[in-house]
């Protein structure tokens, strides 16, 4: 089943950004101050465009896609500090694509150097065009409004939704399963679960359709950052769903989205 996973995932369009693999390391001093059990921390803090984060693996299939549709500018949107639009202004700025991104401000009574440090500080150095947002819009759509602009201007853009996730970006994360797996069994472990932060979905949604597709039954456990449980369990589904559509998987079990 990998074989035939692996086949699928190098149809898409891609440039590699990614330190790969990256390390699956013990954390022996956690693991024992809990009294087990062993903990492992899968360090895709290490994935190392403009200092890493796990968006890095989407963008590899999101700028792919982009360039194979000739377009010239990437839009994306998300926080005012968002990990995902740092990642996706550095990866437009090293391919030479103009990029802009709307920031939604999630943050009640954030101090005035919120909105100029940290990764807005990284966007501006990556040439980034920033705008911001109030809370509560559908950011998406705000994003896809300006994409409409863009066009009639005579651009080329391509949208990027919040964390690169879809069924392109998931793809980042179909590969990080089988790199996982490869671990997994080098290692000689026996990993019971995989826990991660689940808000944009795709991460979880595509680890899921991809040990699906290898028929590896290894609960994935999302803690959300933001969505009530059973919102994020739904988005989560349709997602993993429709990736796995692709890489005709078995049937998703929709109860065992955690």
């Amino acid at each position: 089943m990998k074989n035939e996973v692996l086949k699928i995932i190098k149809k898409f369009d891609r440039i590699n950004f990614c330190h790969r693999p990256t390390p699956l390391e013990y954390c022996r001093n956690i693991s024992h101050l809990l009294g087990g059990p062993d903990i492992w921390i899968k360090r895709d803090d290490c994935t190392g465009l403009a200092t890493g984060g796990n968006k890095t693996r989407k963008l590899e299939f999101l700028m792919g896609d982009a360039l194979a549709q000739d377009s010239s500018v990437i839009v994306t949107q998300g926080a005012v500090q968002s990990n995902h639009v740092r990642q996706t202004a550095a990866a437009s700025c090293l391919l030479g694509l103009e990029s802009y991104a709307l920031l939604e401000r999630r943050v009640k009574d954030s101090s005035k150097n919120y909105e100029k440090s940290g990764n807005v500080f990284y966007n501006k150095i990556f040439g980034t065009k920033i705008d911001y947002r109030p809370p509560g819009l559908d950011m998406n759509n705000e994003a896809c409004q300006l994409v409409k602009e863009l066009k009639r201007k005579g651009k080329k853009p391509y949208f990027i939704p919040g964390g690169g996730s879809n069924e392109i970006g998931g793809m980042g994360y179909v590969d990080c399963a089988l790199e996982i797996s490869k671990q997994i069994e080098d290692l000689k472990i026996d990993v019971q679960c995989i826990i991660l932060a689940t808000g944009s979905t795709g991460t979880q949604a595509g680890m899921v359709a991809g040990l699906n597709a290898i028929n590896i039954d290894i609960p994935v456990i999302g803690i959300s950052v933001r969505q009530p449980k059973q919102k994020q369990i739904d988005s989560v589904y349709n997602l993993a769903e429709k990736i796995n559509s692709i890489l005709q998987g078995p049937k998703l079990n929709k109860n065992k989205i955690i």
